[in-house]
């Protein structure tokens, strides 16, 4: 049985996360010693290895909740997961179609600046004039 501090050492996952995800469902309440400190087993190790793999390739929490209680059932079809992914996915998509936008904003703004004085900065005017982007989403 692991403590908290070595249940994070081992999952790269900090203490106040584990806590977190106590408290919101993903990690089940660990049994406690008789001084009240938590008590980690292997499948808490890998479950918190599940969620923080999850959460780094930018799943959100109820993405993760579904897909864990998918992970209990390991004979049924995986079309549920899939899908959970596939709608990650776009969402991937989106926010890269919307950086893309805005890199090439702030790389228009800088390129068309003078480099002479504040008052006529052309990064200064379009970020106060919305209306001088090039792109409407950013």
């Amino acid at each position: 049985m692991l403590s908290i501090g070595e249940l994070s050492r081992r999952t790269n996952v900090k203490v106040p996360t584990i806590r977190y995800y106590e408290q919101i469902g993903l990690m089940p309440p660990p049994p406690r010693t008789e001084g009240k400190q938590r008590r980690y087993g292997a499948d808490d190790v890998s479950r918190l290895n599940f969620i923080r793999h999850a959460r780094d390739l930018g799943f959100d929490v109820e993405a993760i909740r579904e897909l864990l209680e998918l992970s209990e059932k390991p004979d049924q079809s995986c079309a549920e997961a899939d899908r959970i992914a596939r709608r990650h996915m776009v969402e991937v998509e989106r926010r890269i179609e919307q950086l893309t936008a805005l890199q090439a904003e702030l790389r228009r703004m800088v390129e068309e600046c003078s480099h002479d004085r504040v008052g006529e900065c052309r990064v200064i005017q379009v970020l106060a004039d919305h209306g001088q982007c090039a792109h409407e989403r950013h």
